[in-house]
């Protein structure tokens, strides 16, 4: 059965309040009309509905961006459920709007991390036959705790930089009972998702959260993957002084190219007036590192568990901590300085300011969209897959020609010269 009215999917969600949706539409919908890729693809299997009957759980951040993934797949013929992927990213209003829009929906702004894994579990309890994942929390709760669902999974989509690492991990052992697309690894979600999108959200929610100049300080990105990059281009056009810190001897060289300082974190520690960490990884900003920064050092977190800056070393150096903004908690240290956590180390461009531009996420959710098409209509074997080539090529022609801009194409002769070996 396809859920069709607001009572139906108001009976089944556990969410905020209702009352909110008014706001939450009004977000949708000014997100959705700067999104003409995914409305075009809206459109496009509204028609050919290649979801029909189905069911499928959606694990996002939610906000209005998210809402309008899942009102997409909602119209593809799909009966939707989501949750959220962070207890602290939750848009209420957003949630609201999308129960009055037929989708049933598990989350609540600021839950603890019981509550936050339970509505995880209840998405699973709707028994969804399709999955679309960030940081692989569906799939691995799944294969952790209830491997019986995983024959009724046809498969699904990723779009994570640390998704793709679970995920990885799972496949190499043998324990990826389902095929996931690796939606992060395609070029239109890695090269301006990870790059343009965060680097310009994680300093807008920065700049939000503690309302300080950028230009004249010095940060400190540690880890110059995509995401990194992003992070080190936008604090440079903001004015910084930037060092790059690295394990991954070819990042930091191409980090020194693009005209960056590279040093071990604990130098850099104690230079650093921001502390922006992008690696996927654990404590990469430790005791060590803590115990020598500056007195106002600011610490925030672009990846996407809470477990880069390490929070323990904090309270074992801290007297105490208080909340002395929106999202910022000061921690009192033993020797007198004061080091300042944004969002809990949570992801900050979610948690302090509204994610990725539009623009950027049009491109990534349309990937994800049609990588979830393309996993159902191909009924893949089990394993992590490579985004289609020809995927990539629609999302990024589908973009410039909403931009009006046109390219051009080779010539028969071109394309014989481009095949031939003599």
């Amino acid at each position: 059965m396809i859920l069709t009215t607001i009572q139906d999917a108001a009976k089944l969600s556990q969410i905020r309040d209702l009352a909110l949706a008014p706001r939450g539409h009004e977000k949708i919908d000014w997100a959705l009309a700067h999104m003409p890729i995914l409305r075009q693809l809206q459109e496009e299997f509204s028609q050919t509905r290649p979801f029909a009957g189905m069911r499928i759980g959606v694990c996002l951040h939610i906000e209005a961006k998210t809402a309008c993934l899942a009102l997409a797949v909602q119209a593809a013929g799909a009966e939707v459920a989501i949750a959220a992927s962070n207890p602290l990213s939750t848009q209420d209003d957003v949630v609201a709007a999308l129960v009055e829009r037929g989708i049933v929906a598990f989350a609540k702004r600021g839950v603890n991390e019981e509550e936050f894994a339970r509505q995880i579990d209840q998405v699973l309890d709707f028994n969804p036959q399709a999955l679309i994942d960030d940081g692989a929390d569906l799939s691995s709760k799944l294969h952790l705790h209830r491997p019986e669902q995983a024959n009724q999974i046809i498969g699904g989509c990723e779009e994570t930089t640390t998704g793709i690492t679970r995920l990885s991990a799972m496949a190499r052992s043998g324990e990826l009972r389902y095929p996931m697309m690796a939606v992060n690894d395609a070029y239109c979600k890695h090269l301006f998702d990870n790059r343009y999108g965060t680097g310009q959200s994680a300093w807008e929610g920065i700049i939000r959260a503690t309302n300080l100049s950028v230009a004249g300080s010095t940060a400190v990105i540690v880890g110059y993957g995509f995401v990194g990059k992003g992070l080190a281009m936008r604090a440079r056009g903001l004015g910084a002084k930037v060092i790059v810190t690295e394990v991954n001897p070819v990042r930091a060289l191409e980090a020194v190219m693009d005209g960056f300082e590279v040093m071990p974190i604990v130098e850099a520690a104690r230079l650093g007036d921001f502390f922006v960490t992008a690696t996927g990884n654990v404590a990469v900003i430790d005791e060590d590192a803590l115990a020598v920064m500056k007195d106002g050092a600011i610490l925030t977190n672009a990846g996407h568990f809470d477990v880069e800056i390490s929070k323990p070393a904090l309270f074992r150096l801290s007297l105490h901590k208080k909340k002395v903004r929106e999202h910022v908690e000061q921690y009192s240290m033993k020797d007198g300085r004061s080091l300042y956590l944004l969002a809990e180390g949570r992801l900050v461009n979610l948690i302090c300011a509204d994610g990725h531009p539009v623009e950027v996420m049009d491109l990534t959710f349309a990937m994800q969209f049609l990588g979830l098409e393309y996993v159902i209509r191909h009924r893949l074997e089990p394993g992590l897959h490579s985004m289609p080539v020809e995927l990539d090529m629609r999302v990024a022609k589908m973009r410039l020609s909403a931009w009006g801009m046109k390219l051009d194409e080779l010539t028969p002769e071109q394309s014989a010269y481009l095949n031939s070996w003599k």
